[in-house]
């Protein structure tokens, strides 16, 4: 198992490192300016303009300026923000609570939902409840997210006046009524995102049941008198979770970046939001920090599946 861990991980960072390359390429040749804006200020002159652009180093070739964002990078340093002249990382870590109480929290909601949802679905197949679990999780996964925030904004902050729409990231928990402010406006955005998310998860975990309630060695659990919840919790469960460590695993790097539809709804102030203005107004340095942490997270949660398939299945082996 370590000699597999250690190869994945040398097969991780030069894809890391091609991501960061094309990634960073296809920022630096569209055609965005960071200094529009004091292109657009007629107050500000051409050579405060260029001074601008040198102190920044865009007056320097892509490639140069990869090279050293990418030297920066492997000493842990994300650079700083054009746009803001502030610490990327200090900005990401500004977001990230944001995005974990919203985002995170919704995720594992989904989780809770679906794991138990797709189990009912499969022992319990072509059966009113089975028919109910389906058609809500067709319907769950069907609808947009942003309809579906639009529909919970129009019906519950416009006309029923139950919560707000508004993020405020400002609120701080420092007693019970905070912390059920927080609560409160936090309710809509982790609905939307965990309704998907468990949509999505039920019919994944209801397809695997499915395949193994059928086989051999359910029946002959069931030949040796063994309770019909053990062997479905024991022995089914654990065998059809395989598919689903992979769509669960990979879902957690989605938290960060599928998210950020909801994050413009509700107006969360989370990384969604951080990367989806500094596109629009050029910000390299955090747009790159952003997509780089995506793939980190990809690539590792990949590595984390592989792990946790020789776990729930003993005869996967690992050299």
């Amino acid at each position: 198992m370590g000699r597999f861990i250690l190869r994945r991980l040398l097969v991780a960072i030069p894809t890391l490192i091609a991501i960061s390359f094309v990634m960073y390429a296809i920022l630096a040749l569209a055609p965005i300016d960071p200094l529009a804006q004091f292109a657009l200020d007629p107050r500000v002159p051409p050579e405060v303009r260029e001074n601008v652009r040198r102190s920044l180093g865009l007056d320097q070739p892509w490639p140069i300026r990869y090279a050293k964002w990418l030297t920066s990078l492997a000493q842990g340093n994300f650079g700083i923000s054009f746009m803001t002249r502030s610490s990327v990382s200090d900005l990401i870590w500004q977001r990230l609570p944001n995005t974990l109480a919203v985002v995170g929290v919704a995720y594992l909601v989904g989780v809770l939902i679906g794991l138990p949802a797709g189990i009912l679905s499969a022992i319990r197949r072509n059966t009113v409840v089975d028919r109910v679990i389906s058609l809500s999780a067709y319907a769950g996964f069907s609808v947009p997210t942003f309809f579906t925030g639009i529909l919970l904004i129009i019906i519950f902050s416009i006309k029923l006046r139950w919560f707000t729409f508004i993020y405020d990231s400002r609120l701080e928990v420092t007693d019970l009524q905070t912390l059920w402010l927080q609560i409160r406006q936090s309710i809509m955005p982790i609905t939307v995102l965990a309704l998907f998310d468990a949509a999505v998860l039920t019919r994944y975990v209801r397809a695997s049941m499915l395949e193994n309630l059928p086989l051999d060695y359910v029946r002959t659990a069931h030949a040796k008198g063994l309770r019909e919840r053990f062997v479905v919790l024991r022995h089914v469960l654990r065998n059809s979770l395989i598919p689903v460590v992979t769509l669960i695993a990979l879902g957690v790097p989605a938290v960060f970046g599928g998210a950020i539809v909801t994050e413009q709804i509700f107006r969360v102030p989370g990384i969604g939001e951080l990367l989806v203005t500094s596109i629009g107004t050029g910000d390299t340095p955090v747009v790159a920090a952003v997509v780089i942490i995506f793939a980190v997270l990809v690539v590792g949660f990949n590595l984390i599946a592989d792990v946790l398939y020789a776990v729930l299945d003993p005869r996967i082996k690992y050299t």
